[in-house]
């Protein structure tokens, strides 16, 4: 006997806003398989407003509604057994956040969970991220988004310390993280990795995963710091007009991808990592997993 189930996710980020469908496939008692059906990307730069002046403006406010309208009637139609919608920091910092939330649940039907970065990288952690992570390595999980990154260290297979930072893409291109910021974050990654041997990074984030998709390595194998580097150096080369003419960037990745590749390659110069894996995870894929985890859990109870 097989059993279909299909979820929604819904990640409310600083950057852009995404709907992922997945479908997830079992039979028997054979091993279940998740499947992506569609990904809907909708760049609306949230951190732009809040990171500048405290709130989501009127105008975006808009087109999040517009947003999670069209979501709403995509879920319909893939015939959905549940969803989750989760937002990160820039509805977590904008003042107006829970009442944008609470318009958004009466004019779209959507009801968003506005999460701290603990819950966010609990969330991640439920995904493929720990069939990576062994009883004999080592590595520091990095997530970059628009408005934070979040930075877990592992080793031999456990959770060692874990820390969110105000350390975002949009964050940076607007020249809102000082120097003392950058220095906390050094100095909180090499307290914690400076007695671990062979460290490896695992980064998660728009702009890792188009960089691995760009980079013609097989999947799997990892990016190195000199390959990385020479990326960073190549892309700064480019004006932002030129990443998107020359490169086929998208507008809003053509900016964020240079922060971006810096949060990557500082982490791995802190944290002497030679490597970094590209799992290409991400929030929605953990919450594919747990609203899963919770329909399983929930059989179990009934049986």
């Amino acid at each position: 006997m097989i059993v279909i189930k299909k979820y929604g996710a819904i990640d409310i980020g600083s950057n852009a806003i995404r709907l992922l469908i997945a479908t997830v496939t079992q039979l028997d008692d054979g091993p279940t398989n998740f499947k992506k059906t569609s990904l809907v990307r909708v760049p609306i730069r949230l951190g732009a407003d809040v990171f500048e002046q405290g709130a989501i403006s009127k105008a975006n406010i808009d087109r999040m509604i517009e947003a999670m309208k069209a979501f709403k009637m995509l879920m319909n139609v893939h015939k959905i057994e549940a969803y989750r919608a989760c937002a990160t920091s820039a509805m977590r910092e904008a003042r107006n956040g829970h009442a944008v939330a609470e318009r958004i649940a009466n004019e779209a039907g959507i009801h968003i969970h506005i999460i701290d970065g603990k819950e966010e990288a609990a969330i991640i952690a439920s995904t493929d991220l720990k069939t990576l992570i062994d009883d004999e390595r080592n590595f520091l999980y990095v997530d970059v988004g628009g408005g934070s990154t979040e930075f877990t260290v592992y080793g031999h297979g456990k959770v060692l310390a874990s820390k969110s930072f105000k350390l975002g893409t949009v964050r940076l291109l607007n020249d809102q993280v000082d120097d003392d910021l950058w220095d906390k974050v050094k100095r909180w990654i090499k307290a914690n990795t400076s007695e671990l041997d062979d460290v490896s990074l695992i980064g998660s984030g728009g702009n890792i995963n188009s960089i691995y998709k760009e980079s013609g390595i097989k999947i799997g194998r990892p990016l190195t710091y000199l390959f990385l580097s020479n990326h960073y150096k190549i892309l700064q080369k480019f004006s932002y007009e030129e990443r998107i003419a020359r490169l086929g960037m998208n507008p809003d990745r053509a900016d964020v991808i240079i922060p971006a590749t810096r949060i990557y390659l500082s982490a791995m110069k802190w944290a002497k990592a030679d490597y970094i894996y590209v799992p290409k995870i991400g929030l929605a894929d953990g919450i594919i997993k747990t609203l899963h985890q919770e329909y399983s859990a929930h059989q179990l109870q009934v049986k």
